[in-house]
């Protein structure tokens, strides 16, 4: 749940940044000189990124999500628990003996959503978090 609140407090804050990078790049257009108009178009053309960045990102997240509550409601999400050290962080080598076996469910049935997710989540238990959202998206695609 703090993830949630955090997560929409960035959001908000990105999207109060993309508003004033607007009004400054409107602000500079209005001077009227060549240079301050090349900056002011600039402005504008951040926003827009930013904007199709944040959107990108959060349906991600809402996709993924939605895939995390059905592997529950299925009964499906792994049940192996995972040794944390006294600061509460993941012991990463006994992450990593867990994922081959997540690997291999996904060798044996490439097509399934489950198995795609249930390796997303080995690979962001081993912290390995860019194979994670690989591994996320497709199953978001398979699950389609």
């Amino acid at each position: 749940m703090r993830t949630r609140v955090a997560v929409g407090i960035m959001a908000a804050l990105l999207a109060l940044y993309l508003v004033f990078a607007v009004r400054y790049g409107l602000v500079l257009i209005g001077v009227g000189t060549p240079v301050a108009i090349g900056i002011g178009a600039a402005m504008l053309l951040l926003p827009v990124v930013g904007a199709w960045a944040l959107a990108v990102e959060i349906l991600f997240a809402v996709r993924a999500e939605r895939l995390a509550k059905r592997l529950e409601d299925e009964g499906g999400m792994p049940g192996e628990p995972v040794p944390v050290s006294a600061s509460g962080r993941i012991d990463r080598a006994a992450a990593d003996e867990l994922f081959p076996k997540y690997r291999a469910a996904v060798e044996a049935s490439p097509e399934s959503w489950r198995d795609w997710f249930r390796l997303a989540l080995a690979y962001d238990a081993s912290g390995d978090r860019r194979r994670a959202r690989w591994a996320t998206r497709t199953a978001i695609k398979l699950a389609r």
